[in-house]
């Protein structure tokens, strides 16, 4: 990766035109967002802590696949829980120096008791309560930088995806760190945060996306996800 450089000011640029984003230099939010929304409707950018990080190209087996099997998986979630919404590859406005753009994410609707906010121009702002992505080429970005960043604007339950190594990483935010769930006594991880959210992680990184969504239906049909939603859902007061 080269070393970050800093941007030079917007009235330096030649002939007025804006600059394009180039991997590894450093800006701000803004100046960021600017530059991103002049590309090329095709490229994929990532402010992480001030830096700007641009991604290979995508592959089907290592990244396109996966990515679709896991926006199955927490699609289906938000289809049967009413106050919750899931988004896919969306831009998160993180404090000044960071807008990622994860693979997934899940969280709790504003109107309903969430933490995010949704701008007026229509961006995610804060930390979801759940993130999830699919790592190859990016596991040391997606297991050290973003993993600290997650940590510090409040995401409670970070997913990554390990493919080459056939492994899913689930944190949960404990004690202001994050640290590993466990699977329960059927091999299975229950989220703490979206009860009833619950993955066969086997299942997943061999690409049995019948199994994941079997074990999925059997925590949306559990009591512990029909009281989530009555409590994002309560009855109009009389």
């Amino acid at each position: 990766m080269p070393a970050p450089q800093t941007h030079a000011a917007p009235e330096e640029t030649a002939n007025g035109a804006i600059p394009p984003l180039v991997h590894g230099e450093r800006l701000a939010r803004p100046e960021f967002e600017r530059r991103y929304n002049a590309m090329p409707h095709h490229i994929k950018a990532e402010l992480i802590e001030g830096v700007v990080y641009m991604p290979s190209p995508v592959r089907q087996g290592h990244h396109g696949g996966p990515h679709a099997d896991l926006i199955g998986w927490l699609g289906t979630y938000r289809a049967f829980t009413s106050g919750v919404e899931a988004g896919a590859e969306s831009s998160v406005r993180l404090g000044a120096s960071s807008e990622p753009q994860p693979d997934a994410i899940l969280f709790i609707r504003p109107e309903h008791g969430g933490c995010v906010r949704i701008s007026a121009d229509d961006f995610v702002e804060g930390g979801p309560e759940l993130v999830a992505e699919v790592a190859a080429s990016s596991i040391p970005l997606d297991t050290g930088l973003k993993l600290q960043m997650y940590l510090r604007y409040d995401v409670q339950e970070y997913i990554i995806w390990r493919v080459p190594d056939q492994e899913i990483d689930w944190f949960v935010r404990r004690g202001g760190q994050f640290v590993g769930l466990n699977p329960d006594a059927a091999g299975w991880l229950r989220s703490e945060v979206f009860p009833g959210l619950w993955l066969d992680g086997q299942a997943l990184v061999h690409r049995d996306l019948a199994q994941v969504l079997f074990v999925l239906q059997q925590g949306l049909a559990s009591a512990e996800h029909a009281t989530f939603v009555s409590r994002l859902n309560p009855p109009p007061v009389p």
